[in-house]
């Protein structure tokens, strides 16, 4: 069967649904309704309360009549049942749907029934017009509704059409199954077409959630099973590094240059390191901590680990803000090693970038840091055995893969700052072992977190001055307005002039995203050095800037920053010894959601859990930016709300890919049809096609 077999399928409406995605009969079947309008009960008008109740009445057509004039005209159809009367009300339109009606015609009238005067009333009620009342029985359904857009209003093309549609696809359509047998029962899974059936043409409420489940798992069964054989083909196909010393420069850094002992966090993520770099299999392992958990010591770790054995280190970041303040924190803690690092970033002098490259690929160069200019082409290694990825989040599954084509499989150590839930680890860094750094370094104090209205500012800059007084230093950030640098810009230079003269004994500085490369470094040296005692920026100091000194951490406008947001930027502070304070200063009107943000900024420092509301507010593909992540756009599936049936999904997929890889069982025969094209297509993203 073709879509052009269906009946009523003008040209028109055939673009409208290729508009709308819709290109072939699988195509509809998988067009799922956005709700259901449960028809199955007709009641008795008399029983209705008036409250809003949705349900169905039947009864014959007392009266038609129009009231009102100009705009406020409307038409009202009063009916009867045996039991009292019932007010259909249209204020639109009517002149067109008062043909339909006859007095005395028998009609069902289905929507909300609310009390207005004497009268139980439908607004806009749906209609059905009957012969008899054998006829009611057959209205007793549970009624689909299916997504709209203007291309389908444009050509009429309405719910009743599309569920007709529906209707007719599956009595002539069988789509094959292709899970196995034995998950379809472990799982208690509908087969594929009974479940599309229960999907759209419903006998009760709890088919279609039944019939909605099976297909959420086959959707991130696909996707687990897809990340799964990505991790099989990066095991088989590229065999790590074995780095069997832990030489001279790892024992000498963490027994005699390193000023603070370690974390338990911290000592688990590198023996997970150390075991991982002498299994003779690359390693691929994120590293996920809290702000200031320490991760760049843990990174540090698996660098010296490198070095000790023969090989050099890549340390990627996703700004150039972000690659000089790890430059300058690796140059701090490894110069007295004796090892030679080098910034490769996109605004140097075409005689420093030849400079670096030759150091590099003639293996001068033990570490280098930098953009994702890293991984150009141009970019060849002498010897490299390890890749640093941090803030992985920002460069995308296919950036990361583009590593492993540098210097003969390397290991991969990949360091989140931005907490990730448990639900989107499981799906985006499923081919990654993870190890979590919980807790903050000795000596530190969590940061007091308080929120306060703009007419506060007079209390809040008595209190600001006070720490400055006492030897702190404070930061003052305000909003990307609209996603503009150049408005985001003026609110950050008016502040900028505005507490220049609040603070006239103080030092007050400005950065922002237009600086140049080497302004942006000096005034963060300044910052740095406490010749600045308050710094006046925009966003940019999100990542990048790290002064153990500072001790407060002003956000204007808070309420216009997400929860992550808000999180990296308290992260900024608490670096120290000193008690640090963040204060999220909103305006006059704050919405629901920013009032929700701003409370749970106060009540917790906790970032996985910030991460989750945060994720719950805005889904998975606003958390992370779905292209960006690598994480697809499920049709149905909500890894969110849908956790248990990924967990399932995840079990079952590992099972099947260690126990068939090839899919060459009878078994899978089906599923391996599915999966080849489904894999190649994810296969392009992960930079393995």
């Amino acid at each position: 069967m073709k879509l052009v077999d269906l009946p009523n399928l003008s040209t028109k409406r055939i673009m409208a649904l290729s508009e709308s995605g819709i290109n072939s009969i699988l195509d509809l079947l998988n067009f799922f309704p956005r709700r259901y309008i449960d028809r199955t009960t007709v009641s008795p008008i008399r029983s209705l309360k008036g409250t809003g109740e949705q349900t169905t009445v039947v009864g014959r057509i007392q009266k038609i009549q129009q009231q009102g004039r100009g705009r406020k005209k409307r038409l009202e159809v009063i009916i009867r049942d045996n039991s009292a009367t019932l007010k259909g009300v249209w204020f639109k339109g009517g002149y067109y749907i008062k043909r339909q009606f006859s007095k005395g015609q028998l009609v069902a009238f289905f929507g909300k029934a609310k009390k207005y005067g004497r009268y139980i009333t439908m607004a806009h009620p749906e209609v059905d017009t009957l012969s008899d009342k054998s006829e009611v029985e057959d209205l007793q359904q549970i009624v689909p509704i299916y997504p709209g857009n203007k291309a389908l209003s444009r050509t009429h093309t309405n719910s009743k059409l599309i569920h007709k549609w529906q209707k007719m696809i599956l009595k002539h359509e069988k789509p094959p199954e292709f899970l196995p047998p034995p998950l379809l029962n472990e799982y208690n899974l509908p087969r594929r077409h009974r479940a599309y059936r229960m999907i759209h043409l419903p006998q009760s409420e709890s088919e279609y959630k039944k019939a909605f489940a099976r297909f959420k798992f086959e959707e991130l069964f696909l996707f687990e099973l897809s990340v799964a054989k990505t991790k099989q083909e990066v095991i088989e196909r590229q065999a790590g590094h074995r780095f069997k010393n832990l030489g001279n420069h790892t024992r000498h850094f963490f027994n005699e240059e390193l000023p603070f002992a370690l974390t338990g966090g911290q000592k688990s993520a590198l023996s997970d390191i150390k075991k991982d770099v002498r299994s003779g299999t690359q390693m691929n392992r994120l590293i996920q901590g809290d702000v200031g958990s320490g991760k760049t010591v843990v990174a540090i770790g698996a660098i010296l680990m490198a070095i000790d054995n023969g090989y050099q280190a890549a340390f990627m970041a996703p700004t150039e803000i972000l690659a000089e303040q790890h430059f300058r924190t690796l140059s701090k803690f490894l110069q007295p090693l004796g090892i030679n690092i080098r910034l490769l970033v996109g605004n140097q002098t075409n005689s420093l970038r030849t400079d670096i490259l030759t150091a590099i690929e003639g293996g001068n160069c033990n570490i280098v840091v930098g953009t994702h200019a890293v991984i150009q082409e141009e970019v060849r290694f002498h010897r490299l055995g390890l890749a640093v990825i941090d803030e992985q989040h920002r460069f995308g599954v296919k950036q990361r893969a583009e590593i492993l084509t540098k210097g003969s499989h390397p290991h991969v150590l990949v360091m989140s700052a931005t907490p990730i839930p448990r639900s989107l680890a499981m799906t985006l860094y499923s081919d990654l072992d993870i190890s979590v750094i919980k807790g903050l370094p000795g000596g530190r104090k969590p940061v007091k977190t308080a929120v306060r209205p703009q007419k506060k500012h007079k209390e809040i800059y008595h209190f600001v001055e006070q720490e400055l007084r006492d030897g702190g230093q404070a930061y003052v950030v305000y909003p990307l307005v609209e996603e503009s640098e150049k408005m985001d810009l003026k609110d950050a230079t008016a502040g900028y002039e505005k507490l220049k003269k609040q603070f006239p004994d103080f030092e007050v500085g400005l950065l922002h995203g237009q600086m140049k490369s080497e302004d942006k470094e000096a005034v963060m040296q300044q910052f740095v050095d406490n010749q600045l005692q308050v710094l006046v920026s925009t966003t940019v100091i999100e990542v990048g800037v790290d002064v153990p000194n500072a001790s407060i951490m002003i956000v204007e406008h808070a309420e216009r920053f997400g929860l992550s947001q808000l999180h990296q930027l308290r992260g900024r502070i608490g670096r120290g010894e000193r008690q640090s304070y963040c204060i999220l200063i909103h305006g006059p009107k704050v919405s629901r959601e920013g009032r929700f943000r701003l409370r749970k900024m106060a009540q917790t420092d906790d970032g996985f859990e910030i991460a989750e509301a945060d994720l719950k507010l805005r889904g998975p593909g606003d958390f992370l930016g779905t292209k960006q992540s690598g994480l697809p756009e499920f049709r149905v599936a909500d890894i969110v709300e849908d956790q248990w049936i990924l967990e399932q999904a995840k079990s079952a997929a590992w099972d099947i890919m260690k126990e068939d890889p090839q899919l060459d069982r009878p078994a899978h025969e089906e599923l391996k049809k599915v999966f080849i094209p489904y894999y190649k297509e994810r296969s392009k993203f992960y930079g393995m096609g």
